[in-house]
């Protein structure tokens, strides 16, 4: 008889602890694959697309003779374009990736693991913000290449950058599990994000405002983000930059309850 150990020799069920890292790892790394296998759409697109922004803004509408204050208009508008930019595709991502699965019926292949539903949130959660950071740091450094960029305090661009993704990326998880084709999707994206990213003083000061409309304003979570986005690299801020902090974390917790509430109850994820 031979001595030779068996081939299975621990059939004993592997043990999950408070946190299924492994699960919660492969997710993140799935999410992050997904969208660097097709790393023109994703991350030099949207860089292409916000330098042609700046072009444009500084050759055919006069930018470069522009002042916001003692502000160069184009110092200013750089801030906001990057942030736009980073959270379009921070939605974008989590978004996509839901509506895709759901519709291609693979869902299932992310429900079937034992991930708890704050590990699936996370997950999702976390490719988004990677996604919104790599575009941006992509688009940041050919921006500073190109016409320089100098930053006045990196805690606040650090922050609002982290705040405004996880915003965002929330946002497209939860229109994402709402949606049931992609036509949702893009009816969140042209009648939610796309007015509340350009109104909320991207490509201008919401100083210069009449008093009505600089309030309306200051009731948009968009505004802050850039707001003190932009502060971090200027500092210049037309709000208070720690309430904008506050307020983003806080919107970011209650939209992160009801993403987790989603998720826990098989909402539309669930057959």
């Amino acid at each position: 008889m031979s001595d030779s150990p068996p081939l299975c020799q621990d059939l004993t069920p592997r043990k999950i602890g408070l946190v299924n890292w492994i699960g919660l790892q492969t997710l993140v790394r799935k999410e992050v694959g997904r969208f660097l296998n097709v790393y023109s759409q994703t991350i030099i697109a949207p860089m292409v697309t916000t330098l042609l922004f700046y072009a444009v803004f500084s050759l055919a509408l006069g930018g470069e003779s522009r002042m916001i204050g003692d502000i160069h208009y184009m110092t200013f508008l750089a801030p906001g374009l990057l942030m736009m930019t980073m959270v379009q595709n921070a939605f974008a991502n989590t978004s996509s990736s839901m509506v895709i699965a759901k519709v291609q019926g693979n869902i299932v292949d992310i429900l079937m693991p034992p991930l708890s539903p704050l590990e699936f949130f996370l997950g999702f959660v976390v490719g988004g913000l990677l996604r919104g950071l790599m575009v941006g740091i992509a688009t940041g450094l050919v921006i500073y290449l190109v016409v320089g960029l100098s930053v006045h305090a990196w805690g606040y661009v650090l922050a609002f950058a982290i705040l405004g993704n996880l915003l965002l990326s929330t946002i497209g998880l939860c229109a994402g599990i709402w949606s049931e084709k992609f036509d949702h999707i893009a009816a969140v994206t042209n009648f939610l994000v796309t007015p509340l990213t350009f109104l909320s003083g991207t490509f201008y000061s919401v100083s210069q405002l009449p008093p009505a409309w600089d309030f309306v304003a200051h009731l948009n979570p968009f505004f802050y983000m850039i707001d003190g986005f932009r502060y971090g690299f200027t500092g210049h801020a037309d709000g208070n930059v720690l309430i904008g902090i506050y307020l983003l974390v806080a919107v970011n917790v209650i939209l992160g309850l009801g993403a987790y509430l989603m998720i826990r109850q098989g909402y539309k994820i669930k057959g």
